[in-house]
């Protein structure tokens, strides 16, 4: 495949733009190489500018769960577009979206919708620390919940991928009151609560990791933070942003049977449109102004495109009972002949999935947490990466981060997709 257009357009952007890309992991430069500039998508194929076209397993990292331009989401902000794009006002929309997601996801009384998913756990850890009346927070190496300052410690993701894992521009005052835990390391975290009684406000983790490739929960992980949040008199907040809505229809709570104070969401409630979420009790979300004295706004907040596509992207999940089983037994499929073909041709590796979520990690070890992730040989990925984009094969271009199934896939596309891993598997 060619990709000189792409280039050209790389080197237009990076005049204009800061390292040519408006987030980073989309630079390439875990991979090496330019990235490259998509024109259109549908159902589960990326169409570039040079007319290459690409199996999509990103799937814009995570919301295009039933596929690019699905026909009802499309039809639905088409048409509301005719009625204006944004207001500043309140519209009924927000109340229909709202209404649907709190009937799916449980443990949840009332929901607020803001831009974007740093802002959707940016202002869920305000909440907390209002509610609380505490400052300090645990968050886990690895875990990525958007680039708000309190984040950025060990964040993973595009952190990782370029190596700098503390952003400057953080101060020390933020840094001191965010506390670092090993996911899946309950005696660590434990241990963090003794040492800063009374302190802690929440935790705040990925029920299942996405941004240090996927890493499900240990038996018992989450079961164990929610007893020791409970104990210590602190707040659980799940961030969902990628687990909500694509895991199951109550996101990653539903899936685990364990309930959050807090839940962030972004991805697929905006069916593809700029959209996060964060949802709680009652008690909890009339902390927030107006009725309650902790601050949060957003001027385009519950705009009205948005809210459209994530009404039309959840009434079709919510119809569809089959959506779930579907998509786990495609990614099963997947997961089956990755693992046959990567073995045969003697690669080194280990594969993690839950339900849609995927990751091929080259470690001969299990990969449970940030420093098993990190133990991976980034050599092989880049040529498996590079050897899978020549075949018309689109991951994610850094090892730290999980691929998304989308239900556009078809039987056909997993079995070329399957081939083409054991013909770059072959050269690796």
């Amino acid at each position: 495949m060619q990709y000189q257009r792409s280039s050209n357009l790389f080197a237009n952007a990076e005049k204009v733009i800061p390292g040519g890309v408006n987030s980073p992991v989309r630079a390439f430069k875990g991979v090496g190489g330019t990235p490259i500039f998509v024109k259109r998508a549908k159902g589960a194929y990326l169409y570039d500018e040079d007319g290459n076209k690409l199996i999509d397993y990103i799937n814009s990292w995570g919301p295009m769960i039933l596929g690019h331009a699905y026909e009802p989401v499309i039809r639905a902000i088409t048409e509301r577009a005719k009625l204006g794009t944004s207001f500043g006002m309140p519209t009924e929309l927000e109340t229909q979206i709202a209404e649907l997601a709190l009937s799916m996801v449980p443990n949840v009384g009332k929901i607020r919708f803001v831009n974007s998913g740093t802002e959707a756990c940016m202002s869920a850890i305000r909440l907390a620390r209002g509610y609380t009346k505490r400052d300090k927070i645990i968050k886990f190496a690895g875990c990525y919940h958007g680039h708000s300052d309190s984040f950025l410690i060990q964040a993973g993701s595009g952190a990782s991928t370029f190596g700098i894992p503390n952003s400057p521009g953080v101060t020390q005052g933020t840094a001191k009151d965010t506390l670092l835990a090993r996911f899946n390391n309950l005696d660590n975290v434990r241990e963090l609560f003794e040492s800063n009684k009374n302190e802690i406000a929440a935790i705040i983790i990925e029920p299942v990791a996405g941004n240090m490739g996927c890493v499900p929960p240990l038996d018992g992980f989450l079961e164990g933070l929610r007893n020791l949040c409970d104990e210590n008199a602190s707040l659980l907040i799940f961030d969902e942003v990628m687990t909500g809505f694509r895991l199951a229809k109550g996101g990653a709570q539903e899936l685990y049977k364990i309930n959050a104070d807090i839940v962030c969401f972004g991805k697929v409630i905006g069916g593809g449109l700029p959209v996060g979420a964060f949802a709680a009790r009652n008690e909890i979300m009339n902390f927030l102004s107006p009725l309650g004295p902790v601050y949060q706004a957003g001027t385009l907040s519950g705009n009205p495109l948005a809210m459209v596509a994530g009404l039309a992207m959840l009434t079709e999940l919510n119809t569809d009972n089959n959506i779930y089983q579907r998509l786990d037994e495609k990614t099963a499929y997947l997961e089956s002949g990755i693992q046959q073909v990567l073995s045969k041709s003697n690669v080194v590796h280990t594969i993690n999935r839950v339900g849609s979520m995927i990751s091929v990690h080259f470690n001969e070890n299990s990969v449970i947490d940030f420093d098993t992730a990190k133990g991976g040989d980034n050599i092989l990925f880049k040529r498996f990466f590079h050897g899978l984009l020549k075949e018309g094969i689109y991951i994610a271009p850094s090892a730290y981060e999980t691929w998304f199934i989308t239900d556009a896939l078809s039987y056909e596309d997993l079995d070329i997709t399957i081939k083409k891993i054991e013909k770059v598997s072959k050269t690796i």
